[in-house]
């Protein structure tokens, strides 16, 4: 019953919503915007729409003076992965079938937006990833691409599913697949909403696509160190939630293996009667106790994602009804 309400409200027309997430971009946006696409075969209406980050520039009035479809305000500025989720939010309010995010720095080739959909279009995606290329992109540097490959990697191990570029944000999502992912990270929507995407199920499809030159650093990663920690602990709880049962057995196991190697050891030093080595006792006891316990917690996470599925489920009927009864209709709003 929701597949039919969601198809049969956008069976009348096609509409593409490009999201732009802004922070303090008064200066990039112009050129952003005016390199988008008018026209796009299989589309009928195409809007823009800009989350204004809490920018202290003029970003908003730059994007209402270039006849920006909806402009969205956050009080203060939260960061990109919550400029993102409103984004998507409003997308769906305003009636969108398919949402293409890009960044407002003009990073991605507008251009590339048409190959971008044809996936959705064609019925054969729900998310389609604009791949950079990132092993052989001569900007980055060579530590750079080897981490942006390694990040790839790991999400590709707890999406489960093949990623060669995890950290693009120029993406497009169908209908359905918006009101399915929930953003919870306060950091980067890119690497969660990939493990969600794949924990789901959802059809994902990545195509090559073209950048322009760097127009300013990234804000994202301040530091190495500060990007590769808040990226693992982003990949670490998305796991973690989504595959419960996966990651507890997994580390009770091996305490439990740990546990029972040491007892042997013990048993090879015990019948050989060489004497004392009782400390491996006790450590093999401790180590297979706390090994099952960690394994009992699994279980019980497990039980408790199929208790969040269920909610997922509700939540995502009441976006629907949300979505079909609060449409967007200002060009301006505070959020």
């Amino acid at each position: 019953m929701l597949y039919f309400r969601i198809v049969s409200a956008t069976s009348r027309s096609m509409k593409l919503i490009i999201q732009i997430p802004c922070f303090n971009e008064a200066a990039t946006l112009p050129t952003t915007l005016r390199e988008l696409p008018r026209a796009i075969e299989g589309i009928d209406v195409i809007e823009t729409l800009i989350i204004d980050d809490g920018s202290t520039d003029d970003t908003a009035a730059v994007a209402q003076a270039l006849g920006v479809t909806h402009i969205i305000r956050l009080p203060r500025n939260q960061g990109l992965a919550r400029a993102f989720a409103a984004g998507l939010d409003s997308s769906l309010r305003a009636g969108a079938d398919i949402i293409v995010n890009t960044d407002a720095d003009n990073q991605y080739q507008a251009g590339d937006i048409p190959a971008l959909i044809a996936p959705i279009l064609a019925g054969r995606a729900e998310l389609v990833i604009g791949d950079r290329g990132v092993k052989t992109m001569g900007e980055f540097s060579p530590l750079k691409r080897w981490l942006q490959g390694l990040g790839s990697w790991v999400v590709s191990q707890a999406s489960e599913f093949d990623v060669p570029d995890a950290a693009s944000g120029f993406r497009a999502i169908s209908r359905l697949a918006a009101f399915r992912l929930l953003v919870l990270s306060d950091y980067s929507y890119t690497l969660e909403t990939l493990i969600q995407a794949g924990a789901r199920h959802m059809a994902v499809v990545f195509v090559p696509v073209r950048t322009n030159p760097a127009t300013r650093p990234s804000r994202l990663m301040r530091s190495l160190p500060h990007y590769l920690g808040q990226s693992a602990a982003t990949i670490t709880r998305a796991y973690t939630m989504y595959r419960p049962f996966k990651v507890f057995t997994t580390l009770g196991g091996t305490l439990v293996a740990a546990g029972v190697l040491i007892g042997l050891r013990y048993l090879v030093f015990f019948f050989g009667r060489v004497p004392g080595h009782l400390q491996s006792v006790v450590l093999a006891a401790i180590l297979v106790i706390v090994g099952f316990q960690v394994a009992l917690f699994g279980v019980i996470a497990d039980l408790i994602a199929f208790n969040r599925k269920i909610l997922e489920e509700v939540l995502l009927r009441l976006r629907v009804i949300e979505s079909t009864e609060s449409p967007v209709h200002s060009r301006s709003s505070d959020s």
